[in-house]
């Protein structure tokens, strides 16, 4: 879901637009992409929520036919009345957001995972970021996992080091293995100097047919510990709960199935980390905006 440019940008500077770029105040830039990095449609989904909550504005659109195969990921037709309106290409939309409230803009970047060229168009959003004077990239992506949907979603992370990351306070993600954009853009930031944090829910796999809003809501609540920002999860934590009693009242008509999540919850509970549930989030925050300034002091 791409949003719907509006008339107008309410943080465009008329004196300063640098190309027709919008002057954004010390800004974060958060990325998902469907397709592999997005079990569950989990990633796209929280920044999806975000560009509604904030209203987001298009800034560039990637153009989609250096990048994608249009027979793995199809254009689709919109129609009305039996009338075709118009067709929709995959692309990736890179939108600015004011959050209200806060003294830091977003820059939201949303698209599928593209088929060809993968470092000319990491190298395209790494180059608007350096315009836009983003200055900490958070990519977002889903994964499958035997996690039980009872439980609270494992959210794991990575940052541009082990300091970095231990300072964030993300539980250290130890996966190694084939890689997705997500996994590419990252390494692109960090090749850019750019601070980058990357995001992983572990979405359980026997429910992967169907969009995970606790999921959603693991990364959302996540991100607003790491970066500070102030985010309105609206009803989202209503629906993540109707969606985990719906689930339960599923899987409760299979003996099977209830006896497999039921594994899975008690080694769920042998395993959950005790550092994790002490995690404070306004000390993450504080350490967040400390990380910051030296880093700028550092540049000076």
């Amino acid at each position: 879901m791409s949003p719907t440019p509006p008339e107008k940008h309410d943080n465009l500077d008329n004196s300063d637009r640098r190309g027709g770029l919008p002057v954004l105040r010390n800004p974060i830039l958060i990325a998902a992409f469907s397709g592999w990095n997005d079990a569950a449609d989990s990633a796209t989904g929280a920044v999806e929520h975000l560009a509604l909550a904030w209203d987001a504005t298009p800034v560039r659109e990637v153009d989609p036919d250096d990048f994608y195969d249009y027979q793995s990921t199809r254009p689709t037709i919109r129609q009305k009345d039996g009338v075709t309106r118009r067709i929709e290409w995959p692309s990736t939309v890179i939108s600015s957001c004011v959050v209200p409230g806060g003294d830091r803009d977003v820059v939201l970047v949303l698209g599928p995972e593209p088929n060809h060229r993968w470092r000319a168009y990491c190298r395209q959003i790494v180059e608007l970021a350096d315009d836009l004077g983003v200055e900490l990239a958070v990519v977002l992506g889903a994964l499958l996992a035997d996690a039980p949907h009872t439980r609270p979603v494992p959210v794991t992370g990575t940052a541009e080091s082990t300091e970095a990351t231990a300072r964030l306070g993300l539980q250290p993600s130890r996966y190694e293995g084939p890689t997705g954009i997500t996994g590419v853009l990252a390494d692109a930031f960090v090749q850019a100097g750019i601070p980058t944090v990357s995001l992983w829910a572990a979405v359980p796999h026997y429910v992967s047919h169907t969009s995970n809003p606790k999921a959603t809501l693991a990364l959302l609540t996540t991100v607003a510990t790491v970066t500070g920002l102030s985010i309105d999860l609206g009803m989202l934590a209503d629906h993540a709960a109707e969606w985990e009693a719906t689930i339960t009242d599923m899987i409760s008509e299979d003996d099977d199935m209830a006896e497999y999540v039921q594994e899975l919850e008690e080694s769920s509970d042998e395993d959950l980390s005790d550092a994790l549930l002490r995690i404070d989030g306004d000390e993450i925050a504080a350490e967040f905006e400390k990380y910051l300034r030296r880093r700028g002091d550092s540049e000076a």
